[in-house]
């Protein structure tokens, strides 16, 4: 079951990159996470919020940092540069949480920083290259170039809803 319903996914996933090449172009939010720049759908994005410390939940993995309340909706929020491995985890004024709407569910996302938001051509993007490693790489969508800049794009869905998170079970459950 959990194979269809990753098969699904990737179809999915397939079926908007060829929509946003035919269409000529997709809108990301990128942002910083260490020396890396990221994008995401900005159509996952509900707001941007400055970083408050969040009420740790006991238990949670380390890359969990807790809940937050926001407008009486209780908040997931996972930190990017923890679940990503950045060597260096620094809490200062540019740090943002992305909060995101993923499968119906609100979660917040810590990063470094918030770039801009950039309107990739479907001919700019290039497909992630493959890797032979144990690393999951699976959320990547892709790499953009973009002058100087090279962009990691990603599907922050597939990312939140991986098993690891724990956040996504009661959503999979209503589909």
């Amino acid at each position: 079951m959990d194979m269809r319903n990753e098969a699904t996914h990737i179809a999915r996933q397939e079926g908007a990159r060829a929509a946003a090449a035919q269409q000529g172009s997709a809108e990301f939010l990128t942002f910083r996470l260490g020396a890396e720049e990221y994008g995401i759908d900005i159509l996952r994005v509900q707001e941007i919020r400055s970083y408050e410390e969040p009420t740790r939940i006991a238990n949670a993995p380390s890359f969990i940092k807790g809940v937050v309340n926001l407008r009486g909706v209780i908040v997931p929020v996972v930190d990017l540069r923890i679940k990503l491995g950045c060597e260096k985890v620094e809490y200062n004024g540019f740090t943002v949480v992305i909060v995101l709407n993923v499968r119906g569910r609100v979660v917040g996302a810590v990063v470094d920083s918030v770039s801009d938001v950039l309107e990739l051509a479907g001919d700019l993007i290039k497909p992630a290259p493959e890797m032979n490693t144990t690393v999951d790489t699976s959320f990547i969508t892709g790499i953009a170039s973009v002058g100087e800049r090279m962009l990691i794009l990603m599907d922050i869905e597939a990312l939140m809803s991986g098993a690891d998170m724990g956040l996504m079970e009661s959503a999979q459950a209503l589909q």
